[in-house]
C-alpha cells in the first residue's frame, strides 16, 4: 500500500506520523480502542492509532503528549475521527478495537492480558520474562527501561510458561486474526541471555497454531543459539542495539554496553545465515544522543550484512531516569528515516519482506511508511 497523497499544503503521511511520535497526541476519548499501556517493556505510554489507514504507536501518557499541539477526535458513529493541529484537520483516524482474547483467562484465573497484549491492529506482543539481570541496579540499568513497572503495578506476571503463551497465541489467532508474535524477555543470568526460554516458548507455541514469531534478545554467548532457536520455530530474530556510539551507549546502558559493539556485529553475521537476509534486525533509539550521521553508518554496516535497522524515536517513559530527556524532534527524524528508506530500498531489504516482528509490524516508526512512499 502507497502511502496516501497529502493535499496540499498538509503533510504528508509519513511526516504526519513523524510529528505525532515525536510530539505525542491528546486525546478526547482516552478509552478509544485498545488500553494504553503506561509503564512496562515494549513501547509503553503509547496507543495504537490508525492514521491515513496505517496504524502506529503514538506517545499519550508522556509530559510532551500532555502538551501536543495534536488532537485526537473521539471516533463517530462509524469509527473514525481526525487528527487536528489548531482546529485544522491534517487526516482521518480510527482506534484498532478492544482483543477477544482479553476476555479470557487461565485454569487458575490469570487474564490472558496479562500473559500476552495486541500491538499495533494485528501483533500479539509479550516479555516471556518480566525481569532483568540489569534492572536490578541503577548503576547498570538501561536508563529508558521501564520493565519492571508493569511487574510492579500487577498489570503482567513475571515468567510466562511455554503452555500459557500457546493457549493465548492460539486464542489471538483464532479469535482476532492476530497476524504474527514478538516475544521479547530480559536479560536473565546465564550465558544464553534468554535465548533458551525464548526457544522453549517458541516450540509450544508452533505446537498448536501456525504463527511467525519473532525472538528479541541480546547476543547470546554461543553463536549455537542461533540455530537453535530457528528449529524451535523461531522465525525472525532481534537483537537490539539501542544505541550506536560507545560512548552514548556507556552512559544510556551501562550494563548493555558491557556486550561491545563488535559482538553484536558478529552476532549479527552468524545469526544472517540461519534466519536469512532481512531476517534478523535491531532496535535503535534515535534520540538518546547519536547523531544522524552515526546512525546511518552503522545502518549502512547492518544492512551490508543483511540486518534490518529499525529506527524509532526515543519516547521518554515516566518513571525512568530519562523521563525528561526530550524526545526527538519530527524533523531530526525525518533526516534520518528519508535516507535509511532510500538505502533499504536499493538493497531490497525492506519491512514488507521481514516474517514477523518489529520491521513488519511498523507501529513504533515513520521507517515502512517512508519505504512506500518511495515506492510511490
Amino acid at each position: 500500500m502507497n502511502s496516501p497523497a497529502a493535499p496540499a499544503g498538509r503533510p504528508s503521511t509519513e511526516q504526519l506520523i513523524n510529528e505525532l511520535q515525536s510530539s505525542g497526541v491528546r486525546l478526547i476519548d482516552p478509552k478509544a480502542g485498545v488500553e494504553s499501556r503506561r509503564g512496562g517493556a515494549g513501547p509503553s505510554d503509547h496507543k495504537a492509532i490508525t492514521v491515513n489507514g496505517i496504524t502506529v504507536m503514538v506517545p499519550v501518557h508522556t509530559a510532551p503528549a500532555f502538551d501536543s499541539p495534536y488532537v485526537a477526535e473521539a471516533p463517530d458513529a462509524t469509527g473514525r475521527g481526525r487528527i487536528l493541529r489548531d482546529g485544522i484537520a491534517l487526516g482521518t483516524i480510527s482506534f484498532p478495537q478492544r482483543p477477544r482474547f482479553y476476555d479470557l483467562s487461565t485454569a487458575d484465573g490469570i487474564p490472558y492480558w496479562k500473559i500476552a497484549v495486541l500491538h499495533g491492529n494485528d501483533v500479539l506482543a509479550t516479555t516471556v520474562l518480566q525481569s532483568c539481570i540489569r534492572y536490578r541496579s541503577r548503576t547498570k540499568t538501561c536508563q529508558f527501561c521501564a520493565i519492571g513497572q508493569s511487574l510492579a503495578a500487577g498489570r503482567t506476571i513475571e515468567r510466562k510458561t511455554p503452555a500459557q503463551l500457546a493457549a493465548v497465541a492460539k486464542a489471538a489467532v483464532e479469535l482476532d486474526g492476530v497476524r504474527h508474535m514478538v516475544m521479547t524477555t530480559g536479560t536473565p543470568a546465564g550465558g544464553d541471555r534468554g535465548a533458551a526460554i525464548l526457544a522453549d516458548s517458541a516450540s509450544a507455541i508452533k505446537a498448536v497454531v501456525d504463527l511467525p514469531i519473532q525472538g528479541q534478545c541480546e547476543p547470546p554467548d554461543d553463536d549455537a543459539w542461533f540455530a537453535r532457536m530457528h528449529d524451535a520455530g523461531i522465525d525472525t530474530l532481534g537483537m537490539h542495539l539501542e544505541a550506536v556510539t560507545p560512548s552514548v551507549r556507556a552512559r544510556i546502558m551501562p550494563g548493555k554496553a558491557t556486550v561491545p559493539l563488535a559482538r553484536y556485529l558478529d552476532a549479527f553475521a552468524a545469526a544472517v545465515p540461519v534466519f536469512g537476509r532481512g531476517q534478523v534486525s535491531t532496535y535503535i533509539l534515535a534520540g538518546l544522543g547519536d547523531s544522524a550521521a552515526a546512525i546511518l553508518d552503522i545502518a549502512g554496516t547492518l544492512i551490508e550484512l543483511g540486518v534490518y535497522p529499525f529506527v524509532v524515536p526515543f519516547v521518554p517513559i515516566s518513571g525512568t531516569p530519562l523521563e525528561g530527556h526530550p524526545a526527538p524532534t519530527a524533523a531530526f527524524m525525518h533526516a534520518i528515516l528519508a535516507p535509511l528508506a532510500a538505502m533499504l530500498r536499493r538493497a531490497d531489504l525492506l519491512a514488507a519482506g521481514i516474517k514477523a516482528g518489529c520491521g513488519k509490524c511498523g507501529a513504533c516508526s515513520a521507517l515502512s511508511t517512508h519505504e512506500r512512499a518511495d515506492v510511490a
